[in-house]
């Protein structure tokens, strides 16, 4: 777990006063650095997604986000710290966009480089900043 007992691994992740950081609801296989990172910022759930995503591996972001989804009224997928990312990745991402709580802040450049070949970055609300799209 990327938690310490002195919260200096939580508070670094955290830039401003307002975001609630739930170390609880953090999942994934540490081992392979895909991880999930949930917290509240302004009334809106970000789901902070990190490292490698495919079929083997989506299952946790895939909880997560459809558990944001029923519990809030925004969703912000930050996908500044994805690595890889596959079709399974797409497909959940354009599924949970059909529920138009969906905000895709900061994607790193292959996940942007996905939606441009795709044709879903026309699609989707990508934001360049978690701040931008909770704004949104």
């Amino acid at each position: 777990m990327p938690w310490s007992e002195d919260g200096t691994v939580a508070s670094a992740l955290l830039t401003e006063p307002s975001r609630k950081l739930v170390p609880e609801q953090s999942t994934g296989d540490a081992s392979r650095q895909d991880l999930v990172i949930q917290y509240e910022c302004c009334g809106a759930q970000v789901v902070e997604a990190c490292g490698d995503y495919d079929m083997n591996s989506i299952g946790p972001l895939a909880d997560a986000l459809k558990t944001a989804t029923e519990t809030h009224p925004k969703v912000i997928l930050d996908a500044s710290r994805v690595t890889f990312a596959d079709s399974t990745f797409l497909n959940l991402v354009i599924l949970i966009h059909q529920t138009g709580k969906l905000r895709v802040a900061a994607p790193s450049e292959r996940v942007r480089r996905l939606c441009t070949i795709t044709g879903v970055d026309g699609v989707l609300q990508i934001r360049e900043t978690v701040d931008d799209a909770v704004a949104s």
